[in-house]
């Protein structure tokens, strides 16, 4: 069946929506020989020259889906490349056959904690698109005296400069003397969205580190500077999350365990949830969390 062209190849992994439209529109790619438009109905039998080299769209397409959570460490920016010579977030991240590695969201230069790459870039777009609202937490170490009318303040909500914002949800996570730590949730990916709200009520965000994106929680035992490949499991709960159904090919059939209904059944390993195991690190005694170095 024909699809957009920028949604079939997204779907590929050759980028976002957006940039597969920003490529259509300076002449980068050909559709069977002709230059191709924003919004052409196209398959994998057309033939699709992207900056003169084919694409097999067939392979790219009928290939699993991979997704990868990383622990992004502060003084890294998150781009391809950095003519200043940065170290980036891709350095790290290991080659793949098939498609390339889709950035969802980005966190900024002092930011540190978890980010998500996928070969989909369909998944890509609709985590990133703020009409599927997918949550992000963050845990937060404040630097000031935060009254409750802050708090208060902070959800209901806050006039930046690019539009009313607030948190949905904010917990007190602890801590000692000046600095306080908190876990703050939102449903947007403005920039640097949460320092602005925090310095809005005239406090500094001294450390800053993102701990969950949609129903991903990002492990305690990943050091900062390491990947891992999302699970089978994780992956469908990621793809439910936006409406999305993950296929790896298989006949998946889950294994009743004789005497328990499948959701009284224990997880492998440790008996804490990977998200409360990561937020066990932030216990607001230290400049450095537990379990980040």
């Amino acid at each position: 069946m024909k699809e957009r062209i920028q949604k079939i190849l997204s779907r590929a992994g050759y980028g976002s929506r957006r940039e597969i439209e920003r490529l259509v529109e300076a002449g980068e790619i050909l559709v069977n020989g002709q230059s191709a438009k924003v919004g052409q109905a196209i398959d994998e039998n057309d033939q699709i020259t992207l900056r003169g080299q084919r694409l097999h769209l067939g392979s790219r397409l009928h290939a699993t889906p991979k997704v990868l959570m990383y622990n992004k460490p502060a003084g890294e920016v998150c781009t391809q490349s950095d003519p200043e010579g940065r170290k980036t977030v891709f350095d790290e991240l290991p080659n793949i056959r098939a498609g390339r590695w889709i950035m969802i969201g980005r966190l900024d230069i002092n930011t540190d904690g978890l980010l998500l790459f996928t070969t989909d870039g369909e998944l890509a777009n609709k985590l990133m698109h703020p009409s599927s609202a997918v949550e992000r937490e963050y845990a937060v170490r404040v630097l000031g005296k935060v009254e409750p009318e802050m708090l208060i303040q902070l959800q209901e909500g806050v006039e930046l400069e690019d539009g009313k914002a607030n948190f949905l949800r904010i917990k007190d996570a602890g801590g000692e003397g000046a600095n306080h730590w908190y876990h703050v949730v939102l449903a947007e990916g403005r920039n640097r969205e949460v320092r602005r709200l925090w310095e809005s009520q005239g406090v500094k965000v001294s450390r800053l580190i993102r701990i969950r994106y949609g129903s991903v929680d990002l492990p305690r035992y990943l050091r900062t500077g390491h990947h891992k490949e999302l699970e089978v499991r994780d992956l469908r709960k990621l793809y439910s999350l936006v409406g999305m159904t993950f296929d790896d090919g298989s006949d998946f059939k889950p294994v009743r365990q004789q005497g328990k209904p499948m959701s009284q059944r224990p997880e492998r390993g440790d008996a804490k949830s990977p998200r409360q195991s990561s937020r066990n690190a932030y216990n607001g005694k230290s400049a450095s969390p537990r379990g980040r170095r």
